[in-house]
């Protein structure tokens, strides 16, 4: 019995001890990192505001933003560890040594942020841009370390991994699209009538834009027609409902003026 109380004494006076001796460290500890963590947040508010003023895409300043945090955080946290005592080169040549672990055995992820960052810093492309890139295209909703991400008219998404995009052949349409429409009229037809028509629908339509402006001319002598080719350009969310308003709005106005779109014919001679 007096063999554990004994003990019991021991532990206490050494819990005693250890807490006058490194409590204070500990408590200071707590405070340098508390302090970094808040000195982060100010600083990644105020380089935000800064990089805000220099239109910088948002990807690239959430990164910059991120990155300038955990380095304030790094340096609170090596003050931290400086005021507890702790030995930092054997704690980094830990960490050295682990880190290759970790990189074999993340080499797709890593291959991700690495082209992540090119993708970025270079700016190949900005969200709100229509791409086409390894047989997939649409608008850019989001660029991230890891992926990047197209929407499709039907609202569906296709995310891309960064390293599938970054040494490929990129097609980048921007904000706008040219539709390439193309009408078929009778030889009989006066061309001029028709194009003034045409002409008249792409300047009434709202979706159609003024600059560039819009390509329109005879494009094809073809066996059973003259085709006419329309390329007006449009804003890329547009692009569908675009084209469907002008074919519709050229069958009907084709139709009122008596411009005749002859259906595909051959002649056929029997020689006897």
């Amino acid at each position: 019995m007096d063999d554990s109380l004994q003990s019991l004494d021991q532990v206490r006076t050494s819990a005693i001890d250890m807490a006058m001796r490194f409590g204070p460290k500990l408590f200071v500890a707590v405070l340098i990192l508390v302090a970094g963590y808040m000195v982060g947040s100010w600083a990644g508010r105020l380089l935000d505001r800064v990089l805000q003023k220099l239109a910088l895409e948002p990807p690239v300043r959430s990164l910059l933003v991120r990155i300038a945090r955990a380095l304030i955080l790094a340096l609170f946290g090596v003050m931290a560890l400086q005021n507890l005592g702790i030995e930092l080169l054997p704690l980094i040549a830990g960490l050295g040594v682990a880190g290759a672990g970790v990189a074999l055995a993340m080499q797709g992820i890593l291959g991700n942020v690495a082209a992540g960052l090119t993708i970025i810093f270079t700016q190949p492309f900005h969200v709100g841009d229509y791409i086409s890139i390894v047989k997939e295209e649409g608008e850019i909703l989001d660029i991230s370390l890891f992926s990047t991400t197209l929407g499709h008219a039907d609202r569906s998404k296709v995310i891309i991994p960064n390293r599938k995009i970054v040494g490929e052949i990129l097609h980048n349409y921007g904000r706008v699209r040219q539709l390439h429409i193309s009408v078929g009229i009778s030889y009989d037809a006066d061309v001029e009538k028709a194009l003034g028509i045409v002409r008249g629908i792409l300047e009434a339509s709202p979706r159609v834009l003024k600059e560039p402006a819009p390509v329109l001319g005879v494009s094809q002598l073809a066996d059973s027609s003259v085709n006419i080719n329309v390329a007006p350009w449009v804003q890329v969310p547009d692009y569908g409902p675009a084209t469907s308003e002008i074919n519709q709005a050229i069958l009907e106005r084709f139709r009122q003026a008596g411009v005749v779109i002859p259906f595909p014919q051959r002649e056929v001679r029997m020689l006897g």
